[in-house]
């Protein structure tokens, strides 16, 4: 009886699905990150630690001294409770992508409605991170890989 108690009780927790992701689940991506072209195109991307429920983070690009586009970025609960990544590329209002899906150090928010992108998936290895902008069956995929500066 015992047994057969134990067996149910295995089953049953392996049955339960992992807790669901927090916004400090992506602490990994915070730091100071910076790709620099051959032709002198630089791009930064900062995050902040989790605190609050909350990453704070900034794109810039550009080229020599001269700055081209800037994007406010920020990592929050969406109203689901599901982490969401909200973008205001120039500043203009947000528009927030929700994770779909993370392992490890990799995390893709997507968003099926905007136009493009559709999709912005993060990976970490090491010191280097990659960002890559698609649609969300991959196509027009643009990537950036940073280096960690921090």
């Amino acid at each position: 009886m015992k047994r057969l108690f134990a067996a149910g009780l295995a089953l049953l927790l392996m049955g339960q699905a992992a807790p669901p992701a927090s916004v400090a689940d992506l602490a990994w991506m915070s730091g100071r990150w910076e790709s620099v072209s051959a032709n002198g195109r630089w791009t930064e991307e900062s995050w902040s630690a989790p605190r609050g429920g909350v990453m704070l983070g900034y794109s810039r690009s550009g080229a020599g001294q001269s700055l081209r586009e800037f994007e406010f970025l920020r990592l929050q609960a969406g109203s689901d409770g599901i982490p969401a990544y909200l973008a205001q590329p120039g500043g203009r209002p947000a528009t927030a992508f929700r994770l779909t899906a993370r392992e490890g150090q990799s995390a893709t928010f997507d968003n099926p409605q905007h136009d493009f992108p559709q999709r912005i998936r993060y990976v970490r290895t090491g010191d280097r991170m990659v960002a890559t902008i698609s649609r969300l069956d991959g196509s027009n995929a643009v990537s950036w890989t940073f280096r960690r500066r921090d």
